[in-house]
């Protein structure tokens, strides 16, 4: 039939709209097309589609997900990573995060300091992070544009608001931003892996910068100020923190396991050593030693990154359920008990402490409550930094490389702007 013999339908919707209501309901339940009213072959036109009818609008776009890609290197992963794919995710329903290969940043930025196996790692672990792409390439181009959208049902590409340039000059998410599918985050002040790399040779460009038996600081009075300049600039918030933190109590009966240190540059080794531990209890909390504990026991240019820096690091963790910011040295039956902790565990692979003082693990291995829990990577801070110090030409063209591309990126968008 065609659509004017049709009119006894509209009339009946005019006269018994509750009749066809209820039958329009009952086959949008059962998955009926229109062809269900006696084999008519009734074709609505576009006016009164059901989707225009709003009946079932809510429940048809609650089911459609929005799937966000943002892709970085992601070396020395920080909690300025760790925030902006915080913000990613707050963009839509699903963080695909495309992760550069060791060629293209080798190409583009210089030698990266963590392999693809460890950043893999350190990005899969975020608790905002959905699913992974390796092998991302650094400049996004049409073709893999194209791939994001139908292999990957990718609707928006995210970014931070810093340059992200080619070895040419050009826009490394031009492509993204012609199709009209590109968003923008806010860049997270006050760290960036070009910094963090900065604090590392200025604290332990020296083999002789140590300390000796008694932890007295050998530093020069230069050596210090070349340190300061590379000091954090990050200035905590509550709110950071509550963005970062899961918000949730442990349960009544919740067997709550505890597990402390210093995460400081915080790497794979840290990330498996959690995933472990939260696998032995309900509720994983970690204790976050501070900065004074931290150079007591491992030397005065430790930590690279402060108190707060390390804390949000270790709170992005998808495994850590809470943390306490400043964790005591020695943990005591006191705190055991505050805590309602069951268990305690501590990783093989530690940095070592400079005092033979008395084992801050004591009391829980006297409660009958400490686990020795075996490290799954052979990784720590100190192996980290010395990474860096043994290719220090390498890094220190890298920074400068990065620094002059941004310097001309900025002069270039003030002139445009007229400014």
């Amino acid at each position: 039939m065609v659509y004017e013999n049709n009119n006894w339908i509209w009339e009946g919707i005019y006269y018994y709209p509750n009749v066809f209501g209820v039958l329009m309901v009952t086959a949008a339940l059962l998955g009926l097309s229109t062809s269900f009213f006696g084999g008519i072959g009734v074709h609505l036109p576009l006016p009164y589609s059901w989707s225009n009818l709003r009946i079932f609008d809510k429940k048809k776009s609650g089911k459609r997900r929005v799937r966000v890609y943002m892709d970085g290197c992601f070396d020395l992963m920080h909690y300025g990573h760790a925030n902006a794919l915080r913000q990613a995710k707050a963009l839509g329903d699903e963080l695909v995060v495309g992760l550069v290969s060791d060629e293209e940043i080798l190409a583009n930025k210089g030698p990266p300091v963590l392999s693809m196996e460890e950043r893999l790692t350190l990005v899969s672990g975020l608790k905002w992070v959905d699913e992974v792409i390796t092998e991302a390439p650094y400049a996004i181009t049409e073709e893999f544009l194209n791939r994001l959208f139908h292999e990957y049902k990718i609707d928006y590409v995210i970014h931070g608001d810093d340059p992200c340039l080619l070895p040419d000059g050009t826009d490394a998410y031009a492509a993204a931003k012609k199709a009209g599918r590109y968003k923008q985050i806010k860049r997270t002040e006050g760290v960036s892996s070009t910094d963090i790399v900065g604090r590392i040779m200025s604290s332990l460009r020296d083999p002789k910068n140590c300390e000796d038996h008694n932890g007295a600081d050998e530093r020069s009075q230069e050596e210090n100020q070349s340190k300061s300049s590379h000091m954090s600039q990050f200035l905590p918030t509550s709110r950071r923190i509550v963005q970062f933190s899961n918000g949730k109590d442990p349960g009544p009966n919740a067997r709550i396991v505890y597990i402390d240190g210093a995460f400081d540059l915080f790497h794979a080794g840290h990330v498996e050593i959690l995933k472990k531990a939260r696998k032995l209890g309900d509720f994983l909390l970690v204790g976050i030693h501070s900065d004074e504990t931290v150079s007591v026991h491992r030397g005065n240019h430790y930590p690279i990154m402060h108190l707060h820096e390390r804390s949000l690091s270790v709170l992005a963790c998808r495994h850590v359920d809470e943390v306490i910011i400043g964790a005591p040295w020695q943990i005591t039956k006191d705190m055991i008990t505050t805590f309602n902790i069951s268990v305690v565990v501590h990783g093989t692979v530690a940095e070592n402490s400079l005092y033979n003082e008395i084992d801050p693990y004591n009391v829980p291995k006297n409660m009958g409550i400490f686990h020795l829990l075996e490290s799954p990577k052979d990784i720590t801070t100190t192996s980290v930094a010395q990474r860096i110090m043994a290719n220090h030409e390498a890094y220190m063209k890298r920074n400068a490389k990065k620094g002059l591309s941004e310097k001309r990126y900025y002069e270039e968008k003030k002139y445009v702007s007229g400014e």
